[in-house]
């Protein structure tokens, strides 16, 4: 049995948590909501985050984040990715430099465009081989449900991919191992972006045919980008590239879909926030991930068409008329 905290008690860490215990680890989970913390002690559920839900007996919870940290044989890290820094940078004194640490956030940090692993790594001394991340087509309300699933762990370190997927195996989630931490880790940071494109053209009344080429081309941009950056090409027709891009833009359980939804029905970015409310990570990767794009040269205009959007500078039926008029060559080569 192995001790595991999962740092962060949205419906991500939760959902994490209940696969770990169910996997047989001794899980202790933190968040800083003390409400929440007390549900989750005391009734096994965490109906602000996942209602519904019964939660295992033997998971634990704490809102002292020292404990969680010391107690744990593994850190896994689930808060939204854009806090990421300033969390670390505030635990950095008693933060182990010792113990592997499992990232399962999907974003690119603006301003530093580092990846999650990377920001680990710039915050915290500890050594590439402790470092690895979880990644794939997993929507925390049905993965809560037990329905069977899969994810990839991904490590630079093969011992770290291992440990991830010993530490998830359960009979409805399957976890493989990857060596290419780059392209899972940017794989499940762009999807979020094209599921946002998806979402808006849904939201304009358009059909199957335009949200399979922007599915398509957009799988296209992410997988050139990740080659331009060393990637291997084959991360992105796996479980952390085209299946995490097919779960968040066919999904209505997707936040980054729902969100481009409400654009494209023509509200604004302040409308949207309001109606979805929730943290929509491909609203600030949009911008990061085309300033990756710029520096190497990689045409990505679904991602720059995104970012505008988001920036307020086009709208979605702007956006949708020039990705139209884009000259076209060969598909292995243009957009």
């Amino acid at each position: 049995m192995t001790s595991v905290s999962v740092i962060g008690s949205g419906a991500w860490g939760t959902t994490l948590s209940q696969v770990l215990c169910d996997a047989g680890n001794d899980v202790l989970i933190w968040g800083r909501n003390h409400e929440v913390i007390a549900e989750i002690a005391k009734k096994r559920t965490n109906e602000k985050f996942i209602p519904g839900a019964q939660l295992p007996e033997n998971l634990n919870a704490t809102t002292e984040i020292e404990i969680a940290l010391a107690a744990a044989e593994v850190i896994v890290l689930a808060v939204p990715a854009q806090t990421l820094r300033a969390n670390l940078l505030n635990w950095k004194a008693f933060f182990p430099t010792n113990k592997p640490v499992i990232s399962s956030l999907k974003g690119i940090e603006i301003q530093s465009n580092l990846r999650m692993s990377e920001v680990v790594r710039d915050c915290i001394a500890m050594s590439d081989s402790l470092v690895g991340i979880i990644s794939g087509p997993n929507l925390a309300s049905q993965l809560i449900l037990r329905q069977p699933a899969g994810a990839v762990g991904a490590s630079t370190n093969p011992e770290i991919s291992k440990l991830i997927a010993k530490l998830f195996k359960t009979n409805y989630f399957r976890v493989y191992t990857s060596d290419d931490l780059l392209g899972c880790e940017l794989a499940g940071s762009a999807k979020s972006i094209i599921a946002l494109a998806v979402g808006m053209v849904v939201g304009m009344g358009l059909g199957e045919n335009t949200q399979a080429t922007i599915i398509t081309r957009g799988l296209n941009e992410v997988s050139k980008l990740g080659v331009a950056l060393g990637a291997n090409p084959l991360t992105f027709a796996g479980l952390a590239g085209m299946g995490d891009l097919v779960a968040s833009c066919s999904s209505g359980l997707s936040r980054n879909r729902t969100f481009g939804e409400v654009l494209g029905g023509g509200n604004s970015m302040n409308e949207a926030r309001l109606k979805v409310n929730k943290t929509v990570e491909g609203v600030a990767t949009a911008g990061a991930v085309l300033e990756i794009a710029h520096s190497l040269g990689v045409e990505v205009p679904i991602i720059e068409a995104v970012a505008d959007v988001v920036s307020n500078t086009l709208t979605p039926a702007e956006a949708v008329q020039r990705l139209m008029a884009l000259n076209i060559g060969a598909e292995i080569d243009h957009v």
